[in-house]
């Protein structure tokens, strides 16, 4: 997975975001401090599309309403203005078409400046890009690829709203936990990603380990024109992928990891492998 999936564009010609603070917004007024935004705002380079090609299964979505923009679009957001989420789901539904034996994860799990109607459109939007590809709510457990091709199934949707309960093809947040470490710390970071895999839930959910690194303001103010990549991920990937590599997957192990960046390092190649343990467990079995 990615983290802050569509972040690979934002406009800096956008109003600062509503999930930004009030300070913030009075200090973009300054045009110089919209483009040192943007260097911490942006976490992956690849396009959905790129992403998608390069093994990515799982995205993670924060969406938004303009404010004060006539009608009822919805665009990712992430500090600034990302694109239209209409044309991100677009994107994503023809690279299905081309591949109908791939599955996908869409996690909406942060919404600003958004009310039941948003809700109710940004849904609608869901529903007509991916119709009969979305798979209903089910037992995790019974959710197999093999189960998934039968149905010819191929999105799940998380949806971190109560109106999730009105639509058999939202999943409710809580099927999607992902525990956030919140620190600068690379050390912290790996024991909090060891200490939430040994807490998991045996059964009933999924689980994603945010393999991420997360400024502060004192950060951002230190390294304010490096960037977040230059300052947090270029350095840390490295221990972050040593510990990927020594996971396993399965019961009580890793499920989906996300991280900054994802192709810096051959992070997808490197969660997809782990898969091939599963494999051997069964050889072993059998």
């Amino acid at each position: 997975g990615s983290h802050d999936s569509f972040s690979y564009w934002v406009d800096e010609q956008s109003p600062v975001g509503p999930d930004q603070a009030t300070a913030i917004k009075r200090l973009a007024r300054i045009s110089l401090v919209k483009k040192i935004m943007k260097k911490w705002s942006v976490t992956q380079n690849l396009t959905f599309k790129e992403q998608l090609e390069g093994g990515i299964r799982y995205f993670d979505l924060r969406v938004s309403s303009k404010p004060g923009e006539i009608g009822q679009e919805i665009y990712f957001i992430h500090g600034l203005f990302g694109i239209k989420v209409w044309d991100g789901l677009k994107e994503i539904n023809t690279f299905l078409e081309q591949h109908p034996k791939e599955v996908i994860f869409l996690d909406f799990n942060h919404f600003y400046a958004m009310d039941d109607s948003h809700h109710y459109f940004l849904i609608n939007r869901i529903h007509s890009a991916f119709g009969s590809k979305l798979c209903s709510v089910e037992c995790v457990e019974y959710v197999t690829l093999q189960y998934m091709w039968e149905k010819k199934h191929q999105v799940l949707i998380f949806y971190h709203y109560p109106l999730y309960r009105e639509y058999p093809f939202l999943w409710p947040g809580n099927k999607m936990p992902a525990p956030w470490a919140n620190t600068t710390n690379v050390h912290k970071l790996l024991q909090f990603l060891e200490t939430t895999l040994e807490e998991r839930s045996r059964y009933g959910t999924f689980h994603v380990s945010q393999a991420i690194l997360t400024p502060r303001v004192k950060t951002i103010a230190r390294h304010l024109i490096r960037g977040l990549k230059n300052t947090l991920v270029h350095r840390n990937l490295p221990m972050i992928l040593n510990w990927v590599k020594a996971q396993k997957p399965g019961v009580m192990g890793v499920n989906i990891i996300t991280s900054d960046f994802v192709e810096l390092v051959d992070f997808a190649a490197t969660v997809i492998a782990l898969n091939d343990l599963l494999l051997e467990e069964d050889e072993s079995a059998t």
